[in-house]
């Protein structure tokens, strides 16, 4: 399938800037929602192509195809697009801090025991009541 090499560089920027994409197996959408420019059938084939030859690992499930770079697929889009060493996928860039709204272990508060709750002991060996 012939692909114009603007919607290739835009494909293959965008994989190499996140390090992953997500393409729906749909051909027939005139878009794909996150890249701008190439259709969903042209990503889709760009993708077939660059796990034949190694660069990326695709897992499939639900209809939805989650690309992966390798190691070797990060080289070869640094080479085709023409990136210094320097620049990096996001999922190969490291965290410095700690993500908001976790707490370690011991910054947490103590909670509460469990007092039983508003059951009022139902179904603690007591049984039914008789007439």
């Amino acid at each position: 399938m012939f692909i114009p090499k603007a919607n290739r560089i835009a494909t293959f920027s965008y994989l190499f800037k996140e390090g992953v994409l997500v393409v729906k197996k749909d051909t027939r959408s005139p878009t794909h929602p996150h890249i701008e420019g190439p259709t969903n059938l042209e990503v889709l084939c760009l993708m077939k192509s660059l796990e034949s030859r190694g660069f990326i690992r695709i897992t499939f499930s639900w209809q939805v195809n989650y690309c992966y770079l390798t190691a070797e697929g990060i080289e070869y889009l640094r080479e085709y697009l023409g990136l210094p060493e320097e620049i990096v996928p996001a999922t190969h860039k490291k965290s410095v801090a700690r993500p908001e709204g976790r707490d370690r272990e011991e910054e947490r508060p103590e909670r509460p025991a469990f007092r039983g709750g508003d059951r009022g002991g139902f179904g603690r060996g007591g049984g039914a009541p008789g007439p």
